[in-house]
């Protein structure tokens, strides 16, 4: 009798734990994740909106008469680019995607397209992924999308080399948006792994701007790779937070707000520790850029409507001619909620642990994914840094400065990234080599770099008895050990 008595209450407690659970998740906003992480500067920041650009340059079938250019234009000579190729010459490998030499900022760069759901080879590369079981430099990353960067690799190797070899003082930028912000951080990947194909160029010429990318890589790649990949995530995305297989994504997108609950309440109730010790869990890549431009609870004006009717018709006419719904739909759906937004700030950070772990129960979940408002949001930021920092009044001496400066702290940031996955015992999180190889011989073959490991920074591990003789000691013709010269 006194256990029925017991079950209402129990009930009740079950009741308010499951609507506390609902009334944080409903107020837990994507600003929560990296209230902590420092402010970025407009030196780091600066190439954003232009990649952004450059990207949305390859929706077009003309660039020499563009038909949907962002206000001010896309800022491109169309003499510079260099190679540009459609669907028809990539036979499906990968989404359409142009090569462009910068004269201008010293740069070549690679820009990838993202996903059209026209497209259905762009779903075959997307939907390959096998849960994180394919290797590749010590960890584990998508298998379609590394197959997609391997197939561009050989592809423009040569272009590449040459307009390296051409160009000694140019950075090589590769850069994309959804699924080609995916493929591009596996190809920085491939070249890291093979840069001596590329006439041995240096890591610090290398550099990556994934936009709106999916969890594409496991976590200790992730974090060693931060110092070269860079990801841009626009608020409430849901694509680098989604833990799911994509194809369960895609086949939900009619209900995408009952998968999203569904996926919230997964991670919520996944131990922390159980994620980082997976080694297949795979995260978004690199260093992460967070535009943060939305507070919980507070209301939004109607300033500036005009110009984001204008720019919502826009990407909408573009994104249905080009058979991207999604997008289109996003653009559409987000035009409303877009108005007056706030003031963005971009913060960033390199991450360990709180990585983007928890999906965003938001309406601009699908909204904050479209390329058209990642550009508009990340201009408006960079106007904004500019005005706050006077950038344009600093003498070149001490601008030079104060970029060396920041490329300190970001090395530093970087270390204590890879001392704290070490710390934290995440699956292969070695200490660093020149190239990222896990003390290999550089460009070292992706299907041996998951094995033959001897050594570690770490404390807990300690070399092998055998590894020690070998060091010291040598095997004569006679069979006889003796010690190394």
């Amino acid at each position: 009798m006194s256990i029925a008595c017991g079950l209402p209450i129990l009930e009740g407690v079950y009741c308010l734990a499951c609507a506390r659970w609902v009334w944080q998740k409903c107020l837990y906003t994507a600003g929560h994740e990296s209230e902590n992480w420092g402010v970025a500067t407009v030196e780091e920041f600066e190439p954003v909106p232009h990649l952004c650009r450059l990207i949305l340059a390859g929706y077009e079938d003309d660039i020499l008469s563009p038909l949907w250019a962002p206000p001010g234009g896309y800022g491109i000579n169309p003499e510079w680019v260099v190679v540009r190729k459609d669907y028809k010459e990539t036979v499906g490998h990968v989404t359409p995607y142009m090569i462009y030499l910068d004269h201008d900022k010293a740069d070549i760069v690679l820009a990838v397209r993202g996903l059209n759901l026209a497209k259905e080879s762009d779903y075959e590369v997307l939907l390959d992924n096998k849960l994180g079981q394919t290797k590749f430099g010590g960890g584990f990353v998508h298998n379609g999308l590394l197959k997609a960067a391997g197939w561009i690799f050989d592809a423009e190797c040569e272009v590449l080399t040459e307009l390296v070899e051409r160009n000694p003082n140019y950075t090589l930028t590769f850069t994309g948006h959804s699924l080609g912000a995916g493929v591009v951080a596996l190809l920085t990947m491939v070249v890291v792994q093979n840069h001596g194909k590329l006439g041995n160029i240096e890591r610090k010429r290398i550099r990556c701007y994934a936009l709106a990318p999916p969890r594409c890589m496991s976590l200790n790649l992730a974090v060693r790779y931060a110092d070269i990949i860079n990801s841009v995530v626009l608020q409430d995305d849901f694509l680098p937070r989604s833990t799911s297989a994509l194809e369960d994504v895609f086949k939900s997108l009619i209900c995408l707000p009952c998968l999203l609950c569904l996926m919230c309440l997964k991670d919520t109730c996944t131990l922390e520790e159980k994620m980082l010790k997976d080694p297949r869990r795979l995260y978004a890549p690199g260093r992460l850029y967070h535009i943060v431009e939305r507070k919980p609870l507070r209301g939004t004006s109607s300033r500036n409507s005009s110009i984001d009717f204008e720019a919502c018709v826009v990407c909408l006419h573009n994104e249905i001619k080009d058979g991207s719904l999604l997008q289109a739909s996003c653009a559409f759906q987000g035009f409303k909620i877009r108005l007056g937004r706030f003031p963005p700030v971009v913060r960033t950070a390199v991450p360990v642990d709180g990585r983007f772990e928890h999906m965003v129960l938001s309406c601009n979940a699908a909204s904050d994914h479209a390329i058209i408002w990642i550009e508009r949001e990340s201009q408006r930021a960079f106007n904004l840094m500019l005005e706050k920092d006077k950038i344009m009044e600093i003498p070149p001496k001490q601008r030079m400065e104060r970029q060396e400066s920041l490329a300190r702290e970001h090395s530093q940031e970087y270390m204590a990234a890879l001392r704290r996955a070490i710390v934290l015992d995440i699956p292969h999180a070695y200490s660093l080599s020149a190239y990222g190889t896990f003390q290999e011989t550089e460009g070292e073959n992706s299907s041996r770099s998951s094995e033959g490991i001897s050594s570690f920074s770490s404390k807990k591990r300690q070399e092998s008895w055998d590894g020690f003789v070998e060091r010291l000691f040598d095997v004569n013709e006679s069979g006889d050990m003796v010690f190394k010269k």
